[in-house]
């Protein structure tokens, strides 16, 4: 018999992080700081929405593109939040989570042999996508000493007359590095100089701590040549509801809804109604969330501070990326025993990349009293080590 399975999908590599926790679901009562996921519940008033939309007898399917009604909002709150105009008919495309998006963008985009630029660390799932849409990455490996922002210089360093995408990470996952309005204008006339097009994952766009988020969308002349992808899993801790959405120019968004149309056919009707709610009534949910984040966010860095544990300060989403380079172990070697001596979970920073070697993903997105315990567990373990 021959192989029945493609090749590239043979070479894919599972996911790092997928692979790290098969091995922390077999440890019992481990203290997990490695899920990428809101420890809050949906806010009552959104699940209520959905609950009313099911009594309702709203089962149907909604248009490919998504409920009118949601894409308003979504055009609503992407003007008022972060100055970014488009239309709700042809410019709105409401997906399966962010995830989705990022697949049909880059399959929407790509000619086979193209060339998408992926800065890392970054999720996991851009450089798999990118090769299942024809596309060759180019990683850019970004640096502790630059914050992980892109640099005008690293990316210039990557663009080849084959270079068509830019993949715009920001607010990271998992360094939890922001890209300011500065940071971005010096990255746009490059782009613009060299013909390129961006996928801006902002799904943390909500999460930012230093300064209100800017869409690389809204700076002049960068709204035609951006598909900027968000959605409602991290924001409004609604992750099991999978819901995105995908804004850009309209002949690159209908070509996307039709992937969409024949792959999916639409979201789900019961998380757009819901996802309504979220836009229209949710904002004080999400600074709720967001000033418990930022708490749990300076405990970290000053424990890590406490015992000499060398970690830049990110602004955003909710992870920190502590380096862990002196104690001469990989990230994996940590990570593992780590768990195996101290029942402590997280994330080798290689999860995310190469040059993720040397760091951790540890996620904020716990209770004040579980990351305490877990800190304290990883002091001990710390001190351990330097006792060696």
């Amino acid at each position: 018999m021959r192989d029945p399975i493609a090749k590239r999908v043979q070479d894919m590599k599972p996911s790092g992080i997928r692979k790290f926790f098969d091995i922390v679901s077999e440890r019992k009562d481990a203290i997990s700081l490695g899920v990428g996921e809101p420890d809050f519940d949906t806010p009552w008033h959104i699940r209520d929405e959905g609950i009313y939309s099911l009594e309702k007898g709203r089962t149907f399917y909604t248009s490919n593109s998504g409920l009118l009604e949601l894409r308003r909002e979504i055009c609503n709150y992407l003007k008022s939040h972060y100055d970014c105009e488009y239309e709700s008919k042809g410019e709105v495309l409401i997906t399966v989570g962010g995830s989705e998006a990022i697949d049909i963008g880059l399959r929407a985009l790509l000619e086979p042999g193209e060339e998408v630029i992926i800065p890392q660390p970054s999720y996991v799932s851009y450089e798999p996508c990118t090769v299942m849409a024809g596309g060759v990455p180019v990683i850019v490996e970004l640096e502790e000493k630059d914050e992980f922002r892109l640099t005008p210089e690293k990316l210039l360093s990557a663009v080849t007359d084959k270079t068509k995408v830019l993949i715009l990470p920001f607010p990271n996952n998992p360094t939890g590095a922001i890209m300011e309005r500065g940071d971005l204008e010096k990255i746009a006339w490059i782009i613009k100089e060299k013909d390129l097009f961006v996928l801006s994952d902002e799904i943390y766009s909500e999460l930012s701590y230093k300064e209100g988020h800017v869409s690389i969308a809204s700076l002049p002349g960068m709204k035609e040549r951006t598909i900027l992808i968000n959605g409602f899993s991290k924001a409004f801790a609604m992750t099991g509801w999978r819901l995105g959405y995908a804004c850009g120019p309209e002949n690159i968004i209908s070509q996307m809804t039709k992937l969409h149309q024949y792959c999916i056919m639409c979201a789900p009707t019961t998380s757009q109604y819901a996802a309504v709610e979220a836009l229209k009534h949710g904002d004080r949910d999400v600074e709720k969330m967001r000033e418990s984040y930022n708490e749990r966010r300076r405990f970290l860095m000053h424990e890590f501070k406490e015992m000499g544990l060398q970690c830049f300060e990110p602004y955003g989403a909710f992870y920190v990326f502590p380096s862990i380079k002196k104690f001469n172990m990989t990230s994996d070697e940590f990570a593992i025993k780590l768990l195996e001596k101290k029942n402590v979970a997280v994330v080798p920073g290689t999860a995310f990349g190469d040059c993720g070697e040397g760091f951790l993903r540890i996620s904020y997105a716990y209770s004040i009293d579980n990351l305490k315990t877990a800190i304290d567990r990883i002091k001990e373990f710390i001190s351990e080590l330097e006792e060696c």
